[in-house]
């Protein structure tokens, strides 16, 4: 059973295929699970030198370097019985399916694309700050696509209104692309705790 409340809990695991290539970004749980049930291995980078362990074999490996007094930077989860380090990666044992080059269209993404920042005013914010909008007004034929959807702030989206931004006498920071990767994995990587994901994730 894992502590609900362990801040470790929120982080993240890049999980590859069968091939060593990057498929998918997994919660905690999700990522033990599939270790316990075999059908996923940690890859660890130690010294620059890449080791694989099973369940078992990384959590005996953690325990031993505690216990000789290694200093071991990560996250650890505390369970009834034993406490294990978190994976940063994992390898998908018997799954053969290569990257899936399209990125979804959700808010979610529209938001780390434009990493919480307003596309008028440049003040970053949290998610409930911040509103999506349509550069070309929706109610003018604005299609609801990458290209046309804008991360807000409130005051500006209420500024602008039904006008395109050169009417409302407002300028974009940048033009709103589609990503050709997956934002998630661009924003964990700004992180020094997901660095061992950089070697994965190259073009």
């Amino acid at each position: 059973m894992i502590a609900a409340h362990n801040p470790a809990i929120q982080s993240s695991v890049l999980a590859l295929n069968r091939h060593y290539m990057a498929v998918h970004i997994l919660p905690v749980p999700r990522a033990f699970c599939l270790l316990y049930k075999e059908a996923a291995e940690v890859i660890s980078v130690e010294s620059g030198v890449y080791h694989s362990y099973g369940f078992d074999d990384w959590l005996e490996a953690g325990l031993l370097r505690r216990a000789l007094g290694e200093v071991i930077e990560g996250d650890w989860i505390r369970t009834v019985n034993f406490e294990i380090q978190v994976p940063r990666i994992i390898r998908l044992l018997r799954y053969d399916r290569l990257p899936r080059n399209a990125v979804k269209f959700n808010r979610r993404n529209i938001f780390l694309r434009d990493e919480n920042c307003c596309q008028y005013c440049g003040r970053r914010l949290g998610m409930h700050k911040l509103s999506l909008d349509h550069v070309m007004p929706k109610s003018r034929g604005g299609p609801t696509t990458w290209e046309n959807i804008v991360c807000c702030c409130l005051d500006c989206n209420v500024r602008k209104g039904g006008r395109t931004p050169h009417e409302a006498g407002m300028r974009l920071m940048k033009v709103p692309l589609k990503p050709a990767h997956n934002p998630l994995l661009f924003h964990h990587l700004g992180s020094r705790k997901y660095e061992s994901w950089q070697a994965f994730l190259s073009d």
